[in-house]
């Protein structure tokens, strides 16, 4: 054999050597790509809204369908309405534990950890109009108040929407005496507000609401407004709408394990972060509007009455509301910062 041939038979013998090791290696790295693509993620969700609550519907499987799309599957959100793992009242703790990876709560359900939640959960008679508390919220800073607040405990907190709380009651508001005859199922700031304005006021599970009216333990209650009323079935025992709001707040909150969010690859970490951002403005606006159309379809269906309260007994229920404003300030320095800024606001528009 000549050296040329020599030559080109190890040449060959290199090259094929060369494309079999490109070969294996293509391979392996095909190989490994779906099994990488593949490594997903569960989260546990314990809601406070039973699975009947159009919040329930509305803004949490809007959430997982969301975060599951964007992250092409890769973050699975497994939900639990309310009382299927943990009470209302515990769910923050679960979650700053890491027990539960996310979780839906009430401000007032985590007041014992969050000086800013009886502001958060709603001042009484303090804004006027969903905006008005939409821009306290994002534009003056508030959430961010809130969510530096929470990450002393681990949580990552994120307001659902800013919506207005209605009462709906048994018997019609037409004097001081009326409402101070009244047997109402509240929760957190609003709960102490109207004991201290003179009705009894009492904490039901969202869950026992429904019975707890037809039976006369309560004459009235607020979940929400008429998409909360409607939804529970409120409606069929309590026939009387009342005006104006209670309160207009940031009234549902979305908690996530800090310890969860870590866990995950940067851009899942953005994803959740952005698809939490965009909830609070399209479920502010779709609730407005589904306000509007539920309390007609209740007045045309089932008979509701809008019930305005009378001047005076408006009047009676401001002078209340805001004496108990200043005790939600002397909670902490970040409660005083918040309520200050709260107060110098609304003088800006010219309510105080």
């Amino acid at each position: 054999m000549s050296i040329l041939s020599t030559l080109r038979d190890n040449v060959g013998k290199q090259l094929t050597a060369y494309a079999s090791a490109l070969t294996l290696g293509v391979s392996a790295v095909v190989a490994s790509a779906p099994v990488a693509a593949q490594d997903t993620f569960t989260w546990k969700v314990q809601s406070h809204w039973p699975g009947s609550s159009s919040s329930y519907q509305d803004s949490l499987v809007r959430l997982q369908r969301v975060i599951e799309e964007r992250t092409e599957g890769r973050l699975k959100l497994q939900l639990f309405e309310a009382g299927a793992m943990f009470k209302a009242q515990d769910t923050f703790n679960a979650v700053s534990r890491g027990i539960l990876e996310m979780g839906t709560i009430s401000p007032s359900y985590a007041q014992d950890k969050i000086t800013l939640a009886g502001i958060a959960s709603g001042l009484p008679f303090a804004f006027r109009n969903v905006w008005e508390a939409a821009y306290f919220h994002q534009g003056l800073g508030f959430e961010q108040m809130l969510r530096d607040e929470a990450a002393k405990h681990n949580v990552y907190w994120a307001t659902d929407k800013v919506y207005p709380t209605e009462m709906v009651i048994k018997n019609p508001i037409n004097s001081w005496e009326d409402f101070t005859k009244l047997k109402i199922r509240s929760s957190g700031a609003l709960q102490k507000f109207l004991t201290e304005a003179g009705a009894a006021a009492s904490y039901i599970p969202g869950g026992e609401l429904y019975t707890a009216l037809d039976s006369g333990i309560v004459d009235g209650a607020h979940w929400g407004a008429a998409q909360g009323a409607y939804s529970m079935g409120l409606y069929e025992v309590a026939k009387h709408h009342v005006q104006p709001a209670l309160n207009i707040a940031g009234t549902d909150v979305i908690i996530v394990s800090q310890k969860a969010l870590d866990k995950l690859p940067e851009d899942m970490q953005t994803i959740v972060k952005q698809a939490l951002e965009e909830q609070f403005w399209v479920r502010t606006n779709e609730y407005l509007y589904k306000e509007r159309i539920t309390l007609a379809k209740a007045i045309a269906e089932q008979g509701v009455t809008v019930n305005t309260m009378p001047d005076d007994v408006q009047e009676r229920l401001v002078k209340a509301a805001q004496g108990m404003w200043d005790e939600e300030g002397k909670r902490s320095p970040e409660a005083k910062k918040a309520l200050d800024m709260l107060k110098e606001y609304l003088a800006s528009l010219g309510y105080l």
